[in-house]
């Protein structure tokens, strides 16, 4: 587990003179607070992803060994999901670099 170290404040300047010393110190665990004229303007972190979907249907299965019986979400549940999946059904166009 990377634990985050204090805040570390740079202007946009330092930041883009030694880019690769700024990305060591984020894979270290700090965050870096990008600064144009003592104003913060970015934030610069780790990216921690969750879990895959693959991991979910793991532990689900798990789960449902460890009970004996598959746990039946409620009807509320149901409806949430399904309301989560029509407010997204728009196409992922995540930016070229990801």
């Amino acid at each position: 587990m990377i634990k985050t170290m204090a805040l570390v404040h740079m202007s946009e300047a330092e930041v883009a003179k030694n880019c690769a010393a700024v990305l060591e110190k984020v894979r270290q665990g700090a965050e870096i607070v990008v600064e144009q004229d003592h104003r913060p303007v970015a934030v610069i972190k780790t990216h921690r992803p969750g879990r895959s979907i693959d991991d979910c249907i793991a532990l689900a299965k798990a789960y449902e060994n460890r009970l004996g019986f598959a746990p039946i979400p409620d009807a509320g549940f149901a409806q949430d999901v399904q309301a989560a999946i029509d407010a997204h059904r728009a196409p992922l166009t995540p930016p070229s670099w990801d």
